[in-house]
């Protein structure tokens, strides 16, 4: 199987970046904080909102927070970005409250 890479440039200052190369190696730039871990999930915290990226055998090699780079290894099954509950929360008050 061909590698594959995906990158996006982040918009607010910064880059947000990923790259995935056979489902079996991440690198991710514009890591703000790493908020949990396991071999099956790793919830991440990115200028671009929050990322949970969901597998197999998941285990950090690297991570730099200075530079904002994290490095993955395991079978990646799925990658979403999440909404912040406390910004949502917020614009819910401010239209119902």
């Amino acid at each position: 199987m061909a590698d594959m890479a995906f990158e996006q440039e982040r918009g607010r200052g910064g880059e947000h970046r990923l790259v995935l190369e056979d489902r079996e190696r991440l690198v991710i730039g514009g890591v703000e904080e790493v908020e949990r871990f396991d071999e099956e999930s790793v919830t991440l915290r990115t200028g671009q909102g929050q990322l949970v990226v969901r597998g197999e055998g998941l285990h950090i090699e690297q991570l730099s927070l200075n530079g904002g780079e994290l490095h993955l290894e395991g079978r990646v099954d799925s990658l979403s970005y999440e909404d912040d509950g406390p910004e949502r929360a917020g614009l819910l008050a401010r239209l119902f409250g």
